[in-house]
């Protein structure tokens, strides 16, 4: 469901009363299995062997755009939003520079980081005050930027991408919203798909057909949506991603399985097991070739502490 005012206030009461009760009963899921010092999460899983091994998979040499257009028409989590502006350089007159006439424009965007294709950082979601590694929420959090966990320290992400066609598996697209993926549904899509294997550092896709909505009918793409339950969450947590992405906006089924819980696979991505979340991604294509397996590439801006980044990865096969 989408969260109005009401509910935002509800939340936010929520997490007063929870730091005002002290850090949640369950705290094992710190410190990280990568140090207690640790800042950057499954990404840590990332080696040259499986930088070898992804370019391995490049046969055809097809380039996949993973990422979506931005505009001001683009649904987003209230209260995000995006607005580009445009300039003539200079005085605004046109006048052109220099005996060659050069001439430009300029843009600006005032804009949400959180809309369209996006990375979730580590700083984004905790549980009961904490961040990634029980890193303690006013230890981190800074209005000019994040202390700590910022996007910027991310390095590259260049690995084996899978992508799991739970639409086609259930033969519905796009799957109905709140539909909540299970660990059997993984498990079938990639019995059906061959058996592909996800292994360590891999970046998982999931295609649910919900992106589609977005421009048909974006209110109906907003208010909810299909995506991952908590057990194929903890799933893929085992096998040792790197990243979770699928073609809907928040990764996760909304509502919740528990209807009283708020984005908990966030939480068992980000905050426990320092995994990466990509929201938006573009997976038709790649589901209809079925491209099952790909070279998947990942860059994004290096903003100082920012706590998400707008992206365009890529899949090559």
């Amino acid at each position: 469901m989408m969260f109005g005012a009401r509910a935002i206030g509800g939340l936010a009461l929520c997490l007063v009363l929870a730091a005002a009760l002290g850090a949640p009963a369950d705290e094992k899921w710190y410190p990280s299995k990568y140090g207690a010092n640790d800042t950057l999460g499954a990404v840590n899983e990332l080696t040259p062997d499986k930088v070898r091994t992804a370019a391995g998979l490049v046969k055809t040499g097809e380039v996949y755009s993973l990422g979506i257009e931005v505009s001001p028409a683009t649904p987003a989590y209230p209260p995000r939003t995006f607005q580009i502006f445009t300039f003539t350089a200079g005085d605004g007159t046109g006048a052109v520079l220099g005996a060659n006439e050069a001439y430009y424009n300029d843009d600006m965007v005032l804009t949400w980081v959180g809309i369209g294709s996006q990375l979730d950082g580590l700083g984004h979601l905790g549980i009961g005050h904490r961040l990634y590694n029980g890193l303690k929420q006013q230890d981190v959090m800074r209005p000019g930027g994040l202390a700590k966990l910022g996007t910027h320290l991310i390095p590259p992400i260049a690995t084996r991408g899978v992508l799991l066609d739970v639409a086609g598996l259930k033969g519905v697209t796009p799957l109905a919203g709140g539909t909540a993926i299970t660990k059997t549904d993984l498990e079938a899509a990639r019995a059906k798909q061959g058996g592909v294997a996800i292994g360590k550092g891999d970046v998982v896709l999931i295609h649910t057909g919900w992106l589609a909505l977005a421009k048909s009918d974006p209110k109906k793409f907003m208010e909810t949506e299909p995506g991952l339950g908590a057990d194929a969450a903890e799933y893929l947590a085992s096998l040792g991603v790197v990243a979770v992405g699928a073609d809907c906006w928040g990764l996760e089924a909304v509502p919740a399985q528990d209807p009283k819980q708020a984005f908990p696979v966030h939480q068992i991505l980000l905050a426990k097991n320092g995994i990466y979340i990509l929201e938006n991604v573009q997976t038709a294509e790649l589901a209809s070739d079925s491209a099952w397996e790909f070279m998947f590439v990942l860059g994004f801006p290096k903003w100082v502490g920012a706590v998400q980044a707008m992206i365009n990865p890529v899949a090559i096969r």
